[in-house]
């Protein structure tokens, strides 16, 4: 999560195994939970990322705010709302522009919140 720090956004860890998330990003003195998850995965052009929590289950709503989903051989991450994506099991991403999910990728703004509207959940 540097490239959240290199952003201006801080960056905290839960202690030990007892939360829902792996990082806490702050901004402007609210609190976001993000689960990090990474893949080297690729199939047919796109980075396969299983998305599920301990014991093989989908993460419970609330639990969560945002994926921040890491694609290493490209070295590009996704930051994607938990709502957008809370049904699903895994996610297929192709980093380039026009598909499924491409309005998240590198898309740190979203951690970001805008004074007097609060966080923006999608991208428009």
């Amino acid at each position: 999560m540097a490239r959240a720090t290199d952003r201006g956004l801080n960056v905290s860890r839960p202690y030990g195994d007892s939360a829902s998330y792996d990082v806490g990003v702050e901004s402007d003195g609210r609190f976001l939970r993000v689960q990090v998850k990474s893949t080297t995965f690729r199939r047919k052009g796109s980075y396969t990322c299983n998305i599920l929590g301990p014991k093989r289950e989908r993460y419970a709503a609330g639990k969560l705010d945002f994926f921040a989903v890491y694609l290493v051989p490209v070295d590009v991450w996704y930051i994607i709302p938990f709502e957008v994506v809370a049904k699903n099991l895994s996610l297929n991403l192709t980093p380039r522009k026009r598909h499924k999910f491409s309005q998240y990728m590198e898309a740190w703004k979203l951690l970001i919140r805008v004074p007097g509207a609060g966080y923006v959940t999608r991208s428009h």
